[in-house]
């Protein structure tokens, strides 16, 4: 079985100008746990997801955060301003998964599941020539299995 046969195709995607708080209510109105990021013009950007806005109420323990930077080489630097850019972020565009893993139409649900499963990514964009046709979750794999279809 393949991403096209379980994907939901009719999806909501958001700017990255969104504020975040207006992202965490458009997912509880809309009953999904991520949308894909287009912008203006209709580009794919990355996509948010209930996990991003998680990552935001992390708790940062300032003195132990101060001794770690002092501490950091400098390959490390650079994560760590991301990561407090997502801390601090209110919009969208700092919260949101940036180039994330994506699949494509034809991708099998057993690559679907090993991604999910290896990545801790449960919510993938398919791409079909770099325009968004739809999202493959943990929720659409397990509604194939509960319908007979895979395993």
């Amino acid at each position: 079985m393949l991403a096209k046969d379980i994907m939901t195709k009719s999806i909501k995607s958001v700017s990255p100008q969104l504020a975040i708080r207006e992202f965490a209510s458009f997912l509880i109105k809309e009953n999904v746990s991520g949308a894909p990021v287009i912008d203006e013009n209709g580009n794919f950007l990355g996509i948010a997801t209930e996990e991003d806005l998680i990552f935001q109420d992390k708790k940062v323990n300032l003195p132990a955060f101060l001794n770690l930077f002092a501490n950091i080489v400098p390959i490390g630097v650079a994560r760590t301003e991301e990561e407090l850019k997502k801390i601090t972020g209110t919009k969208l565009k700092d919260v949101m998964q940036v180039q994330p893993q994506t699949i494509t139409p034809q991708t099998t649900t057993e690559e679907i599941a090993t991604i999910m499963s290896e990545n801790k990514n449960y919510y993938l964009a398919v791409l079909e020539e770099g325009v968004v046709a739809g999202v493959v979750t943990k929720r659409d794999l397990i509604k194939a299995v509960a319908k007979g279809k895979i395993w």
